[in-house]
């Protein structure tokens, strides 16, 4: 859950390391920290509380350097405090180390050294790290050998930088298992160290990409990659194409409004190159199967986490609808537990914006065990579940900064319809007629994202009516229920505000009895054959009991809007395509409810962008 920068190279580290550190400040934080080899010792600046803090240590107390590194933390072992915060030394103060994961024996390690003398500063786990090097230094190992021996005695996944004052030419970087990604960027005599492609992006678009269990010596003119094991490897490089510019607010307040604003282009990207909208066919080369192998699959099983996990349920529905596929959806951290039943019929698919959150990737090991296809869709590229898969969808929603997912929930979605198209192909569940049919209506979904941001003022307003309330029922149905889920969920991540998603036809088996004046009801009342009817009843149960509804509607709807309190009004979209229209406003309104009621939206409380950690 927290970031990591590395600098060596020919300029002063400390202004890179903080601004690095900056364009992390997404995956949350509650400490930072930076240390660089000045004038032969490691100079450590570190500060519980935001970056800024940092900041004015560092104008109180200079310092500067041609190598060094920087961390933000989220506690796991110790409270966020000045001496548990990053970089941690060894008792000679001449290694320090910046890690993000849990070092899982870090009690039985840190009581042996203790035993041999060491003394030990802070509370956390990490500081075994810097001591067990240590500890091999002083038995004669090279600082290579004695960085690898002490990273093999770790249990637990791992994402470890290490600086040695007697070394100031050199960073050493290991991935150990899924604690999040170790990226290496290559400049023109410097290189760079990050948790995450957006700290480093404004240096260098050429990357390498540590797999499990791969340790880097990084130097400011090559870098050299080993197995834990020392067998040397050989890292592809990839060039980024993202532009720098893309990882800047522009004239928007927060990173959130400014990605529930880029949904359209997201979906544009999306679509381009996978879709041949004058054939009428989707084309989606990521995933390479004959009609043979796509009617041998008998069954999906979607496993994703928080967001992610909603975006499978709506894929449930286009899987079994459109290519008749059995599929389950299941929680990525429950999956593993279940000793699930997997066979080389079996697709898992796997859903997580960055690619790298902890329990998706403990999912996909165990379909692998289980001799099950993987395919993932991801936003990141070169994630670990990007590398994983035997098939990668990339979202190609651009980088997503803000902590409570927007774009890559409605880009995952499109994947995944293009995906049950092409399948519904192969298969032969859908006529070509059909398939172009849905194309022609993918073809119209960013104009429709852009016309239902056009209606933000009306959100706001209703945002103005609501945001005092502290309790909200968010009721769906059919393809809508998986969207209230998100609604709810959304509200909840940033305004705190207490929510909950239902199948609207499950109300009188519980829910019912919450509501009242004091409990607002969003009710998703598109126009739907299947469910709509049934919505406007739930519409008349909830006003029968006093409560009020905020009603998502279709325009024109005379019917659904005289059963509302407040009304969002939405164009007509294709069935198909509704989830990911219906799901901005509702995005748009925790925002806005968030902002009224002065929360910090890009970074709320207790959460991260990518949970790397158990």
């Amino acid at each position: 859950m927290c970031g990591i920068v590395g600098y060596v190279g020919h300029r002063d580290a400390v202004p890179i390391l903080i601004e690095g550190l900056r364009r992390l400040e997404y995956r949350g934080y509650d400490s930072a920290g930076l240390v660089v080899v000045q004038d032969g010792r490691l100079e450590v600046r570190r500060r519980a509380g935001k970056i800024r803090q940092l900041m004015d240590l560092l104008e109180a107390e200079p310092a500067s350097g041609f190598i060094g590194m920087g961390h933000t933390r989220w506690a796991t072992h110790g409270a966020p405090a000045d001496h548990n915060a990053h970089p941690h030394r060894d008792c000679t103060g001449r290694i320090a180390v910046i890690h993000n994961g849990i070092v899982e024996n870090f009690l039985e390690l840190r009581q042996a050294l203790q035993a041999e003398g060491h003394r030990f500063t802070s509370e956390t786990d990490t500081e075994v790290i810097a001591h067990l090097i240590e500890a091999h230094l002083r038995a004669g190992a090279d600082l290579e050998t004695a960085a690898r021996r002490a990273f093999q005695a770790l249990q637990g996944a791992h994402a470890i930088v290490v600086l040695s004052a007697d070394h100031p030419d050199r960073l050493i970087a290991v991935r150990i298992g899924n604690a999040g990604g170790v990226v290496i960027g290559l400049g023109e005599g410097e290189m760079f160290i990050a948790s995450d492609i957006p700290a480093i992006l404004e240096h260098t678009r050429r990357m390498l990409f540590l797999e499990s269990r791969q340790m880097a010596v990084v130097r400011r003119d090559n870098v050299r990659v080993w197995t834990l094991e020392g067998e040397p490897v050989h890292l592809p490089v990839q060039t980024i194409p993202w532009d720098p510019v893309a990882a800047a607010k522009g004239p928007y307040r927060h990173f959130m409004h400014k990605e529930i604003h880029e949904q359209p282009r997201a979906v544009t990207d999306t679509l381009r190159g996978r879709v041949d909208f004058e054939r009428g066919r989707v084309t989606l080369e990521e995933v390479p199967l004959s009609p043979e192998a796509a009617r041998r699959i008998s069954r999906i099983v979607i496993v994703a986490c928080g967001t992610s996990y909603y975006a499978g349920l709506v894929g449930k529905f286009y899987f079994e609808s459109l290519a008749r596929i059995p599929t389950e959806v299941d929680y990525g951290s429950e999956f593993r537990y279940r000793d699930p039943v997997l066979d080389a019929d079996t697709v898992v698919l796997a859903i997580s914006q960055s690619g790298e959150t902890v329990d998706t990737l403990a999912a996909m090991e165990r379909a692998r065990e289980g001799s099950a296809r993987l395919w993932s869709i991801v936003n990141v590229i070169g994630s670990q579940a990007h590398r994983m898969a035997d098939a990668c969808i990339l979202m190609h929603a651009g980088p997503e900064i803000g902590v409570a997912s927007s774009k890559a929930f409605t880009a995952s979605i499109v994947d995944e319809l293009l995906l049950a198209l092409r399948l519904a192909e192969l298969r032969g569940t859908l006529s070509p007629e059909e398939i172009r049919t849905h194309v022609r209506e993918l073809a119209r979904l960013p104009d429709l994202l852009g016309r239902v941001l056009d209606r933000e003022a009306e959100v706001v307003e209703v945002a103005r009516a609501f945001y005092r309330y502290e309790d909200f029922l968010y009721l769906g149905r059919g393809l809508l229920y998986p969207i209230a889920l998100e609604g709810a969920l959304k509200l909840k991540e940033l305004s705190y505000i207490h929510a909950e998603g239902y199948p609207a036809g499950e109300m009188k088996h519980g829910p019912i009895a919450l509501i009242d004046e004091r409990m607002p009801t969003v009710a998703l009342a598109l126009q739907d054959p299947v469910t709509y009817e049934k919505m406007l009843s739930q519409m008349e149960q909830v006003r029968a009991r006093r409560g009020q509804v905020i009603a998502l509607i279709t325009d024109g709807d005379r019917a659904a809007s005289a059963r509302a309190d407040a009304v969002l009004s939405v164009p007509h979209a294709p069935r198909w395509l509704q989830p990911a229209v219906a799901v901005v406003p509702l995005q748009l309104l925790a925002y806005h409810i968030a902002v009224l009621r002065g929360c910090d939206v890009d970074q709320p409380r207790n959460l991260a962008k990518s949970v790397t950690v158990e």
